[in-house]
Order: C-alpha cells, then sequence, then structure tokens
C-alpha cells in the first residue's frame, strides 16, 4: 500500500510541475506589438526592407491592432481571441522576417 501512494503521490507531483510546461505563457500583447514594431523600424534604418514593404507591414500590423481593440471593447480578451491575435502576430512575423531577408533592399551594401 505504501508503494501505491508513493507512486500516486509521485505521479502527482510530476503532473503539477510539468504542467505549467506544457502550457506556455503567453508574450504580452503590448511587448509582442512593440517588438514587430521595433523590427518593422529596423528594418527600414537598415536597408532591409524597402517602404513599400515596409507601408504593407505596417498596414497589417494596424489592422491587428484594431482587431484587437475590438476584442478589448467586448469583456476584455477571451482564450479563442487571444489565440486568434497570437495566430496573426506570428504570420506578421514571418512576413517581417521574410521581407527583411528577400535581398530587395534600398541600396544599401551588406557585407
Amino acid at each position: 500500500m505504501k508503494k501505491f501512494a508513493l507512486a500516486i503521490l509521485a505521479a502527482s507531483a510530476l503532473a503539477a510541475t510539468a504542467a505549467p510546461a506544457l502550457a506556455a505563457p503567453w508574450q504580452n500583447i503590448n511587448q509582442r506589438q512593440a517588438q514587430l514594431d521595433r523590427r518593422i523600424d529596423q528594418g527600414v534604418r537598415n536597408g532591409a526592407l524597402t517602404r513599400r514593404e515596409a507601408g504593407n507591414l505596417r498596414n497589417e500590423f494596424r489592422g491587428i491592432a484594431r482587431l484587437e481593440a475590438r476584442y478589448r471593447a467586448t469583456a476584455g480578451l477571451q482564450t479563442w481571441e487571444r489565440r486568434d491575435l497570437d495566430r496573426r502576430f506570428d504570420v506578421l512575423s514571418a512576413k517581417i522576417r521574410w521581407e527583411r531577408h528577400d535581398r530587395q533592399d534600398r541600396g544599401h551594401r551588406r557585407y
């Protein structure tokens, strides 16, 4: 009986420590927006993004910000709304990465 109780105790302790690790904490939305905006600005400054690319990325960024405001206007962010915003931020982040590395630049030489 002691072995059984010890095994249950060990399993529950393991589950309690593993559960938070599985559910990765979300990054603060404002921090994520600031990071994406900073990446766009940096791309413009170092010549990795053309003005057109930066404008398109900023338009998409503003669209996500407007959607977030609509989501928050109701009863705050629900889990599905947060997941939707995270997915949209992931897509925008991938677009920023793609545009910054597509070898279209504003004439700056990169060595």
